[in-house]
């Protein structure tokens, strides 16, 4: 049973693969979820990762069923386990968006289907599909030479550098004291044989970069802290100056949702090297292709 818990649980192989049949039109997808139901677990609401699922398990020709949290209770009504065994009691993938990322490693160990992180507090694997899958779209992977992330250390950023390092390419994180990444996702970047600069001057990971990418400072869940992450982070906006240390071509990225004005100027997420709504798009195609990785060649054993 093949789980997607990380970008890492794919080879690099497998990785390309999926990148491949992500760039392949929506008409030409494989059925491989034909007859199929797949399960959206939501603990935490999301615009582009409800409607990216749903539509790439409809274009694979399965049945999306959205699951809302009041409906399951994540170890409140039924622990973990028990949610995972039954949902895979009628659906044949259990896509999880949650709080904690513990919760779908105890999913991914009892689970009759395999399990897929649509977000947890660790990382958001399906996330940097699609960025990858825009950088190779602008720019061609073998031709990105560096990728600045400006802001906090989060699940975004991991997942991302994870699948730089994938995909060979060096990345730089510009970050706060106090915000910084953990030595074991260094460690684990620098395992797959990736590059990662951490700095704490924007300027210095933005020079020469072809992607420029930001995050929101405070994710949800981290309301509290808001009033201490805005006075950390206000140094980390990235601005026209900013950008224009980039290299020639480069372009901007952004998760969603933004915040003008504080992670990003509305002069970048609405200039001319934005490609926020192309990577918002390939969010749907990206899922498309995991689901059809996991639903065709992982499940076989025939995978790349």
């Amino acid at each position: 049973m093949r789980h997607f818990l990380e970008v890492d649980d794919l080879s690099a192989g497998e990785l390309q693969w999926v990148l491949d049949m992500s760039s392949r039109a929506s008409e030409a997808a494989p059925q491989v979820l034909e007859g199929s139901g797949v399960a959206l677990v939501f603990e935490k609401a999301s615009n582009r990762t409800r409607n990216s699922m749903e539509m790439a398990v409809r274009q694979l020709g399965g049945h999306p069923v959205y699951i809302r949290p009041e409906e399951v209770g994540m170890d409140v009504r039924e622990p973990a386990e028990d949610i995972a065994r039954t949902l895979a009691c009628f659906h044949d993938v259990i896509a999880a968006r949650v709080f904690r990322h513990s919760h779908l490693e105890r999913m991914a160990a009892c689970a009759a289907a395999p399990v897929i992180n649509l977000l947890s507090d660790d990382a958001h694997p399906c996330q940097a599909m699609a960025d990858l899958l825009t950088v190779a779209q602008c720019i061609g992977l073998d031709r990105t030479e560096r990728v600045a992330f400006v802001g906090d250390a989060n699940n975004v950023w991991r997942s991302l550098a994870i699948g730089c390092a994938m995909a060979g390419i060096p990345s730089t994180l510009a970050v706060p004291d106090g915000y910084g990444p953990s030595e074991a996702t260094l460690d684990r970047i620098a395992a797959l044989g990736g590059e990662c600069m951490v700095t704490d001057d924007p300027a210095a990971a933005a020079t020469g970069a072809d992607v420029v990418y930001t995050d929101v400072w405070t994710s949800m869940g981290q309301e509290d802290e808001q009033a201490e992450r805005l006075a950390a982070f206000g140094p980390y906006q990235v601005t026209p100056e900013l950008m224009s240390l980039a290299a020639d071509g480069a372009i901007f990225l952004h998760c969603l949702p933004a915040h003008r004005g504080e992670e990003v100027a509305a002069d970048v997420i609405d200039g001319p090297a934005s490609r926020i709504w192309q990577q918002a798009r390939n969010r749907m195609h990206a899922a498309r292709g995991l689901l059809a990785f996991l639903a065709g060649p992982a499940q076989s054993g025939a995978a790349p």
